[in-house]
């Protein structure tokens, strides 16, 4: 409940006595960023210094609206609202009529001429533009961590990450990353190498966090040659050749065995079909609860 302390409501008294200062109250069930946003934004029309704006966030209870209104009452005010509840709005105007207080409908009016447009009944959820706010920034640091993280730059990152992808190179490890990151999920990757020992932390790892890659040693030839030719660099080095393929490929092999991960084949596939894949995974343990 919204209660003022005794101290607090003497002053408001005493305040409604004196001069009935004009107040503009925000109610929201959510935040309550947009109307106040919107009224600072009329506020600014007007060379008067003394109006204050108050924002009560997060009501969702019919008492707490009446309680709001009463205080509301002892001064001379405006209530701007955000609610998208039918019920909490009832309540909010009826209160408001009674004692005499104007009230702003700030969201209903847009959300009545969406609705009306593309033909589709509103959620009525409060509190999405936050939830949608919490995904994009959610989605930004994944992005980040999959840039801090690749190519097993920075070994402390796998024990926070999500999802760790391990392979050889050019098996799209950095390209599935950076597509997961999209979905929000925090993914390393690592690359497997025969001369040069992994990180202990992938095999500390839950089986279920670690996705192996694998590909059939003719189309990572051709993947490889190709590299080569972007970098102008000569198509007889070692790092296309069929049997050093073919070692490193076996090197990886038994590193999955030994983590226990699945593994995927992506020959022949795109990153986004790999990547439906490694979802189809990871949230299948999502919904075991891990």
């Amino acid at each position: 409940m919204w209660n003022l302390e005794k101290e607090a409501k003497e002053e408001l008294i005493i305040s409604a006595e004196n001069d009935l200062k004009p107040v503009i109250y925000i109610i929201s069930d959510s935040v309550g960023d947009t109307a106040e946003l919107v009224a600072r934004a009329a506020v600014s029309q007007f060379n008067y210094d003394t109006l204050e704006i108050r924002r009560v966030p997060y009501v969702n209870d019919p008492n707490e609206i009446t309680e709001i209104v009463e205080e509301a009452g002892t001064f001379n005010s405006l209530i701007a609202y955000t609610l998208v509840l039918p019920e909490l709005r009832e309540v909010l105007v009826r209160e408001a009529v009674k004692r005499g207080i104007p009230t702003l409908d700030i969201m209903t009016p847009m959300i009545d001429a969406i609705s009306a447009v593309i033909h589709c009944q509103p959620k009525l959820e409060p509190g999405l533009v936050r939830k949608m706010d919490e995904e994009y920034f959610r989605k930004v640091e994944a992005i980040e961590f999959a840039v801090k993280c690749d190519d097993g730059k920075d070994a402390r990152g796998i024990t926070r990450a999500d999802l760790v992808v391990i392979g050889v190179s050019r098996t799209s490890k950095t390209p599935l990353c950076m597509y997961l990151a999209h979905k929000r999920i925090m993914a390393a990757n690592v690359p497997l190498v025969p001369e040069v020992s992994p990180p202990e932390e992938i095999f500390q790892l839950p089986a279920h966090k670690l996705i192996g890659l694998r590909i059939h040693p003719q189309q990572l030839n051709e993947i490889r040659r190709e590299r080569l030719k972007t970098l102008g660099l000569a198509s007889n080095a070692d790092y296309v050749s069929m049997e050093r393929i073919h070692k490193e490929l076996e090197y990886a092999e038994d590193i999955m065995k030994r983590t226990g991960c699945p593994v995927i084949d992506v020959t022949n596939k795109a990153v986004e079909e790999t990547a439906s894949r490694v979802l189809e995974i990871y949230f299948r343990q999502e919904k075991r609860g891990r």
